[in-house]
């Protein structure tokens, strides 16, 4: 398996705390975090008010309780799937197979870009809301920073989550090639296409040189042409 896959040093590694907090999508996660809590934090806090001859209290969002529950329900939700993906991102350097790597990679793709879309209704809905509410409901404008807090990091909390997923996709990207690399390469001294030089043996080698012979010297044929006499006739 390659231990170097989607971006992600080789399994077994130690765990390095300073390389994992400077990750983007480690700090994006963090900032996504921070914004899940201000935005359930703000509604539940100051999120629900009364007027003065009422006791019960309403929703600060044109009284519609339907507007707190969704801004809680997606801030808690989010705020736990950041924790969830922060301890996947710890992990993920520990796990060794590459189709694991790749389905993690592919939640996050997928997660990031849900959670992404529910912060961009969620921002529609509360800002719709906000504008729709009476002024009598409200006469000391009880809860209005918190409201508009409520507002503003929904809004940011849109790039946040897609940043993570443009960071997972890049992560997924980089995956895939190096998958696709290992799997594509062939190693040159594999390939039986490659022409190859004539094996020779040692021992064949030394008989071959054994058995030459150094043609005679030039002084053997001027011997022969001494003792040779012309007769004349």
């Amino acid at each position: 398996m390659d231990g170097g896959a989607f971006g992600a040093g080789k399994a077994g590694g130690a765990f390095d705390p300073h390389a994992f907090i400077r990750q983007p999508h480690t700090l994006l996660r963090f900032v996504s975090w921070i914004f899940s809590i201000v935005v359930f934090g703000s509604i539940v806090n100051e999120g629900y008010v009364n007027r003065l001859e009422e006791t019960e209290e309403h929703c600060i969002f044109n009284r519609n309780r339907n507007a707190c529950n969704y801004g809680i329900t997606v801030g808690v939700l989010a705020f736990l799937s950041c924790l969830l993906y922060l301890a996947l991102d710890a992990y993920f350097p520990q796990i060794s197979s590459v189709k694991d790597r790749k389905k993690a990679v592919l939640s996050d793709i997928g997660v990031s870009a849900f959670w992404a879309f529910l912060w961009f209704v969620g921002f529609c809905f509360l800002t719709n809301q906000w504008q729709a509410s009476k002024e009598e409901d409200n006469p000391l404008n009880e809860g209005g920073d918190a409201a508009r807090a409520a507002i503003t990091f929904s809004f940011f909390s849109i790039f946040t989550w897609v940043g993570q997923a443009f960071l997972a996709y890049q992560r997924f990207r980089l995956g895939a090639d190096s998958a696709l690399f290992s799997q594509d390469y062939m190693d040159p001294s594999q390939d039986s296409g490659m022409p190859y030089a004539p094996y020779t043996n040692e021992e064949d080698a030394t008989d071959a040189v054994g058995t030459y012979q150094q043609p005679p010297p030039a002084d053997a044929f001027d011997t022969e042409t001494q003792g040779y006499q012309t007769q004349n006739y």
